[in-house]
């Protein structure tokens, strides 16, 4: 009888070991960080009323600036082919500040320019009649690569905060650094604005080069 008691005392008691694994299992879930994909930051427009058809917008050939990018990642710009975005800031800023046509708002607004910006400031009549008009347009197919639009998205993005930072006399980092939760920094982010929209279309792409 004592033999048997003594064999019983070997036993690992397994009661409780589910209860500790579910405890380890907690524990990591709640000290893990995982990364997530927080995508584009972008400011999309309100969603249109299905019952108001969209509004008939034309828009001057000019005064849109059209990049497309194929499935090799091949990019057309304006109709000229190039290998890579390098330097597609400045033409973007170049069209941008193009006043080919300006109207009295447009003039006005070239009056409000820092001199900096006005030297810059172009009258190409083949290119945006005045900021206010202008259009980026960015368009990829199926096989495009994602890294390659987001460079020529970011590079569109750049031309602007460019024009905007220049024109209240800060850096293109400290513009972007603006928060506009405080009087002063939402004046800033305003004026840089204003006249000026960020306008960058980002077409549907073309069913080709991908699944």
């Amino acid at each position: 009888m004592a033999r048997s008691k003594n064999r019983m005392s070997n036993e690992i008691n397994a009661g409780s070991m589910a209860d500790i694994a579910f405890l380890l299992l907690i524990f990591f879930l709640v000290t893990t960080t995982i990364a997530s994909d927080k995508g584009i930051l972008n400011v999309l427009p309100p969603k249109q009323d299905p019952n108001v058809p969209p509004p008939d917008i034309k828009k001057n050939e000019r005064n849109i600036f059209n990049v497309l990018i194929n499935a090799n990642n091949d990019l057309l710009v304006e109709g000229e082919y190039r290998r890579t975005a390098a330097g597609l800031d400045k033409d973007f800023k170049d069209f941008i500040m193009n006043f080919g046509a300006p109207d009295e708002d447009a003039a006005a607004l070239y009056n409000t320019l820092p001199a900096s910006l006005q030297s810059q400031a172009q009258r190409k009549p083949d290119s945006s009649d005045h900021p206010g008009e202008a259009v980026i347009s960015i368009k990829t197919n199926r096989g495009t690569n994602y890294a390659v639009f987001l460079e020529v998205f970011d590079l569109a993005k750049k031309a602007y905060f460019d024009v905007y930072s220049e024109r209240v006399g800060l850096t293109s980092e400290q513009y972007r650094a603006l928060t506009g939760d405080d009087e002063a920094s939402k004046a800033l982010q305003d004026k840089g604005k204003e006249g000026i929209p960020m306008a960058i279309s980002i077409a549907e792409p073309d069913k080709v080069g991908g699944n």
